[in-house]
């Protein structure tokens, strides 16, 4: 007498066991939250004791999805910022477990290696369902592209009202002018700006910088404004070869980020100029090392918990039909050793 062979269990026949749908049980089994925890876990209970895994093959060329989402990022072709920046990983991390949670695999790209006609390297190679963009950088004309092409994007930058497309960002001006005023208010006088302003987001950090200091009755400098990359051997750099001529009467530094933040802070420890008591000094994203450097950095804190998940959320909702919209997240002063003067 044979071996009658085990039935394998397809995503309908685990839909009636749980008595469900199959759209259900397909969104159930990706933890959708859209479907409640108690329906959730009555059908992956029921998955598990089948061992049955969704077929990823099939499902793809059933839907005509990849139920992968690119995400690019945009790097100036001149800048030394690489995927390591501490603020890129933090995002991306972010970005990638909401992802996973709503049942889509991540896809990581670079503008230094992707190709140039992105509808037609991602979407219509079928390579992705939506494009995740961090960074406008200068004015990419290949974003444009995309919001021509009507194809599901959003993009993490700066919004300012006059974009086509959805951006989702920090209020880098706002956060700027707490920079700035804090440092005001600490007694510094006369404060230098560290940031390539040809880049929108901190283009915003500089325009803050200086309403800080026009609302304190001081002129902006250009002099003190230099633009730096957003790596913290930049900042060094800058700090030697620009800043040390200003020391005499520079009292305060406003970075537009803590990797550059941090390179300025070497370059003034190695020469003897004590932080904050001769300079102050403040970043901007507040990274993980922000807070164990010594002196410890203050910082402007970008919500990249929010962030990532909005970024998710907003492409999603374009992929099943919904509408994207701009969105300006708050920023919060973080007060640490490197600008605290007064008690």
């Amino acid at each position: 007498m044979g071996i009658k062979p085990v039935k394998t269990l397809t995503l309908s026949d685990i839909a009636r066991l749980a008595g469900v749908s199959e759209s259900t049980a397909s969104r159930a089994l990706r933890d959708n939250p859209v479907i409640n925890a108690q329906t959730r876990e009555k059908v992956q209970q029921i998955a598990a004791e089948h061992q049955f895994k969704v077929n990823a093959t099939a499902r793809s060329l059933r839907t005509q999805k990849s139920h992968t989402i690119a995400v690019i990022i945009l790097f100036d072709a001149k800048t030394q910022q690489t995927i390591t920046d501490p603020f890129l990983l933090e995002i991306l991390g972010v970005i990638a477990d909401e992802l996973t949670r709503q049942g889509y695999d991540m896809l990581l790209s670079t503008s230094k290696t992707t190709d140039k006609d992105w509808r037609s390297y991602y979407f219509d190679s079928k390579r992705a369902d939506g494009l995740i963009v961090i960074g406008q950088g200068e004015h990419d004309e290949r974003v444009e592209q995309l919001s021509s092409a009507g194809v599901p994007f959003v993009v993490w930058g700066a919004p300012t009202g006059s974009e086509a497309f959805a951006v989702i960002g920090s209020d880098n001006r706002q956060g700027a002018t707490l920079a700035v005023s804090h440092l005001l208010a600490q007694g510094c006088k006369r404060i230098a700006f560290l940031g390539d302003i040809r880049h929108t987001e901190i283009e915003m950090r500089y325009l803050g910088y200086q309403d800080a200091l026009l609302a304190a009755g001081i002129k902006p400098e250009p002099l003190l404004q230099l633009n730096t990359d957003f790596t913290a051997q930049a900042g060094y750099v800058q700090t030697q070869q620009a800043l040390f001529k200003q020391l005499g009467s520079l009292d305060g530094i406003f970075a537009a980020s803590d990797a550059i933040a941090m390179g300025a802070m070497k370059a003034l420890l190695e020469q003897g100029i004590s932080v904050p008591q001769q300079v102050a000094l403040v970043g901007f994203d507040d990274i993980a090392m922000s807070a164990y450097c010594t002196p410890s950095l203050t910082t402007v804190k970008q919500d990249t918990q929010a962030g990532g998940k909005l970024l998710v959320a907003q492409l999603l909702g374009q992929i099943n039909g919904a509408k994207a919209a701009s969105q300006l997240l708050p920023v919060k002063l973080i007060e640490r050793q490197s600008s605290l003067r007064k008690e």
